[in-house]
C-alpha cells in the first residue's frame, strides 16, 4: 500500500517532476504547470489556422528527399520551436539577424535546402525586403511560413501562395505546437473566424490528419506526471547500484510522446557526459526487429520471400548442407534447431587481424583493429552452415538465425541489409540517428560507451558493435549492429502500432505487421522475429501488467522496446549495462520491466 506523503513534499515533487521528467523531450517552458501547458495547447489546437495548402504540401511528407532549413528572426521562442522541428527529420538551423540587410547572403546560404521553414512575427512581416525575398523564393523552393501575430498583419502576406500556419499567441507553449503541425504531429482542423483581406476571409483554412508522433505531456493523454515519478527512482537505483551508468527512457502513448528523459552519465565517471535523449547506443539484439525483420516483413508483401521456403532456396551456399531444407518461418521463430551462438573471436588467428588497414585487412572491428578481407565469407558463414543440429521445432534462441535471415534478405533484395533498411525505412520515416555502422556519420561524443574489451579488442568500444560476431561481420549483422536513440526507435515502432502506416506511407500491410508479431508458435511465445508477452504467471514477460498482444524485443547490451497494442502504448529503455564490464544487475534488479510496470500503473490509475 502507497504512504500517504506530507503536502510539502507532494509539492516539491510535482516541481521537480513537472520540470525534469514530464515533458524532458524539449525544453519544458519555466514556471507553468502540466496542467497550464495543456490548457494552452488545447487553446491552440482551437485557434491555429493552415491557409495556402491547396497543394497540400503541408504536413511535410517524402522526408527522404526534402533537405530543410529553418529561419528565425525577431521570434522569440525559436529554440523552442527548433527543438521540436528536428525531432522529425534533420534540420538546418539558422538565425536570419546574422545577415542584417544582407537577404542575398541568406539565399546564398539556402541554396542546398528545397524546404524553407520561416518563422515569422509582424515585425518581420513588415520587412519588406525580407518579404519580397519569400515572394520571389516560393516560385523555386518550397515554403511554410509559421506565423505568430495579429490577424491584421496577415494583410502583409497576401502575395504569398506558400503555406502559412496562423498562431495568432506567441508563447513557450505555441511555439511546440505549431511545427508538429508542419509534420503532421498534430492535425490542423480550425479555419478562420474573421476576414483580414479579400484573400483571407472568414471560413478560409485547411485540414489536416495527424500522420506522425507528438510530443505533448502526460496529462495530455489522461496520465498524472506524479504517477510517473517512480520512474526516476528506478533509473537511479539502477544507476546507484552499477547495474548501467546512465540511460534513456521513452514513452509514447496514443501517438504522443509524453515521456522522454535521461539519466546519468556515459561512464560511471560523472565528469564525462551526462546522458542525453539524443544519444546514440548500440541496441545489440533489438537489430532482429528494427533491421533482418522489417525489411524480411517488407519482402513477404512484396511476394519476394516465401516464410515456407527453405534456406536452400535462397541460399546456394547452404543446399549440400543440414541447413537446406530449414524454413525461414523456423529461423524467424528460433525453431530451427539451432545452434545459440559460435564464439568466433576465441578461435581467430594472428595472421587474420592486423592493426593497420590495408587491402588484405579492409574490414574495420574497432579502433586499431581490421580483419582479412572476406573473412566473414571465407570463415564464419561456413562455420555456421556447417554446425551442427538439435531438435527442430524446439524453441532456442540463437543469433545464427539472424546471421542466416540477414543472409537471405540480401540475396533476394540484392541490396546489403544496412543500405536496406536505411533506404526503406530509417531516412523515409525521419529516423536520424538510426542505422549501423555509427562511427562513419557520428562523433564518439554522440555515442554512448559500450564494453571496455580486454579479452578481445582491447579498447573501450564507442560507436563499434559490442557483439564479437557482428564486429568481425564488419558491423553489419541480422542480429546485432544497430545503433539509434530513443526518439527514432519510438517513430520505427510507431510506425508497427500503426498497423505498418507512418507519416502518410504504409510501409508494411496491416496484415503482414498481425502475422509477424501476434504469437505464432506453439512452443513459445514468439512472433516472426519479434518477441512477445508471456503467459507465465510468476513473471508476465515483459512486465507483470504488460498485456497479450505486447511484442518487441529486448538487447544484451541492456535495452528494450516494448508495444502495446491495447494500451496504444510504446515503452523504449536504453542503457549500457555492459559497461565498463558486462554485469546482470539490470536484469537482478528487474529494472526494465519494473519501469514498464510503473507506466501501466500510471495508465490504471489516470488523472
Amino acid at each position: 500500500m502507497r504512504k500517504n506523503r506530507h503536502p510539502l513534499a507532494v509539492l516539491l515533487l510535482a516541481v521537480f517532476i513537472i520540470t525534469q521528467t514530464a515533458c524532458a523531450q524539449q525544453p519544458q517552458p519555466k514556471n507553468i504547470t502540466n496542467q497550464q501547458f495543456l490548457a494552452e495547447t488545447k487553446d491552440a489546437e482551437k485557434t491555429t489556422v493552415l491557409l495556402n495548402n491547396e497543394y497540400q504540401l503541408v504536413p511535410l511528407k517524402n522526408l527522404e528527399q526534402i533537405k530543410v532549413a529553418s529561419i528565425h528572426f525577431n521570434y522569440s521562442y525559436s529554440a523552442g520551436f527548433d527543438s521540436i522541428l528536428t525531432k522529425y527529420t534533420a534540420i538546418k538551423l539558422i538565425n536570419g539577424n546574422t545577415y542584417g540587410n544582407k537577404i542575398a547572403a541568406l539565399g546564398d546560404d539556402l541554396k542546398l535546402y528545397n524546404t524553407l521553414v520561416f518563422q515569422l512575427t509582424e515585425t518581420d512581416v513588415n520587412n519588406s525586403q525580407l518579404m519580397a525575398y519569400i515572394v520571389a523564393t516560393q516560385k523555386v523552393k518550397n515554403i511554410v511560413i509559421a506565423f505568430y501575430g495579429p490577424g491584421r498583419a496577415l494583410t502583409m502576406l497576401n502575395d504569398v501562395m506558400a503555406p502559412i500556419i496562423w498562431c495568432e499567441k506567441p508563447s513557450p507553449v505555441t511555439a511546440q505546437y505549431v511545427p508538429q503541425l508542419i509534420f503532421g504531429g498534430v492535425a490542423a482542423t480550425q479555419k478562420l473566424a474573421n476576414s483580414f483581406s479579400s484573400k483571407y476571409t472568414s471560413g478560409a483554412g485547411f485540414e489536416t490528419a495527424k500522420i506522425r508522433l507528438g510530443y505533448s505531456v502526460p496529462e495530455d493523454v489522461g496520465i498524472n506526471s506524479l504517477n510517473l515519478s517512480g520512474i526516476d527512482l528506478i533509473a537511479q537505483e539502477a544507476i546507484r547500484n552499477h547495474a548501467t551508468p546512465g540511460c534513456v527512457v521513452l514513452v509514447a502513448k496514443d501517438g504522443k510522446v509524453i515521456f522522454n528523459k535521461a539519466y546519468g552519465n556515459h561512464t560511471y565517471d560523472t565528469s564525462v557526459l551526462p546522458d542525453k535523449v539524443t544519444d546514440i547506443f548500440d541496441m545489440a539484439s533489438v537489430t532482429k526487429v528494427s533491421a533482418t525483420t522489417p525489411a524480411a516483413m517488407q519482402l513477404v508483401q512484396a511476394g519476394k520471400l516465401n516464410l515456407d521456403s527453405t534456406m536452400g532456396t535462397y541460399l546456394p551456399e547452404a543446399r549440400n548442407t543440414n541447413k537446406s531444407d530449414i524454413r525461414l518461418r523456423e529461423l524467424l521463430l528460433h525453431q530451427a534447431g539451432l545452434i545459440p551462438f559460435i564464439p568466433f573471436y576465441e578461435t581467430i588467428k594472428p595472421a587474420d587481424h592486423s592493426s593497420d588497414s590495408s587491402a588484405i585487412y579492409p574490414t574495420k572491428v574497432a579502433d586499431g583493429y581490421y580483419i582479412r578481407k572476406d573473412y566473414y565469407k571465407d570463415t564464419m558463414l561456413p562455420r555456421m552452415l556447417n554446425s551442427a543440429l538439435r531438435t527442430r521445432g524446439q524453441y532456442v534462441y540463437s543469433d545464427l538465425s539472424m546471421y542466416f535471415t540477414k543472409e537471405i534478405v540480401e540475396t533476394v533484395a540484392a541490396q546489403p541489409i544496412n543500405e536496406y533498411a536505411q533506404q526503406h525505412f530509417y531516412n523515409p520515416l525521419g529516423m536520424q540517428t538510426a542505422g549501423f555502422l555509427p562511427r562513419n556519420r557520428f562523433t564518439r561524443d554522440q555515442i554512448i560507451p559500450t564494453e571496455d574489451d580486454t579479452y578481445f579488442r582491447h579498447t573501450l568500444l564507442v560507436g563499434y558493435v559490442h557483439d564479437q560476431g557482428a564486429a568481425m561481420a564488419g558491423g553489419v549483422s541480422g542480429h546485432a549492429g544497430y545503433f539509434g536513440s530513443a526518439n527514432d526507435e519510438a517513430i520505427l515502432f510507431q510506425m508497427l502500432l500503426n498497423k505498418g502506416s507512418y507519416g502518410g506511407v504504409q510501409y508494411i500491410k496491416p496484415e503482414i505487421v498481425e502475422q509477424f508479431t501476434s504469437r505464432q508458435s506453439n512452443v513459445s511465445r514468439r512472433g516472426l522475429g519479434f518477441d512477445g508477452w508471456g503467459p507465465i504467471v510468476d513473471s508476465h514477460y515483459p512486465s507483470y501488467n504488460a498485456n497479450p498482444g505486447t511484442f518487441g524485443h529486448t538487447g544484451y547490451t541492456g535495452t528494450c522496446v516494448w508495444v502495446d497494442p491495447k494500451d496504444n502504448l510504446v515503452y523504449i529503455f536504453l542503457s549500457n549495462r555492459v559497461y565498463p564490464k558486462v554485469t546482470d544487475k539490470l536484469s537482478s534488479l528487474n529494472i526494465r520491466p519494473r519501469i514498464m510496470d510503473t507506466i501501466y500503473d500510471a495508465i490504471t490509475k489516470g488523472l
